[in-house]
């Protein structure tokens, strides 16, 4: 019986690991959403709450570095994604790290954080 439990501890949700690839070709939208989908299916699930907060950091982390995008555009997106990556994942290191970076750069130019 342990035997088979831990073959199902190993056996990974193909939702997520569709989403995994979906995030290594840039399809952020993409995989937020079927992990989304997926978590409001199975919200007790923590291989897919970790796989959207990662799936959200990453679009966060790309989304706050796109030269392309003006700032007004980019770091409250980015920082809308981050929130959501503690929601999700309240010990995210990283998240942490990129939220205060923004709030940062806010405070710097005296404006207001975006909510």
């Amino acid at each position: 019986m342990a035997v088979v439990a831990a073959g199902l501890l190993c056996a990974a949700n193909p939702k997520v690991e569709q989403a995994k690839a979906q995030l290594k070709d840039g399809k952020f939208e993409q995989a937020i959403s079927a992990l989304e989908a997926e978590h409001k299916a199975k919200p007790k699930d923590d291989e897919v709450r970790l796989a959207l907060a990662d799936a959200k950091l990453q679009y966060g982390e790309s989304v706050m570095n796109d030269r392309q995008l003006p700032p007004f555009r980019k770091y409250p997106t980015a920082l809308r994604q981050f929130r959501q990556v503690l929601e999700l994942d309240k010990n995210n290191k990283k998240a942490q790290s990129n939220i205060a970076l923004i709030e940062g750069i806010y405070k710097q130019m005296g404006r207001p954080v975006p909510q």
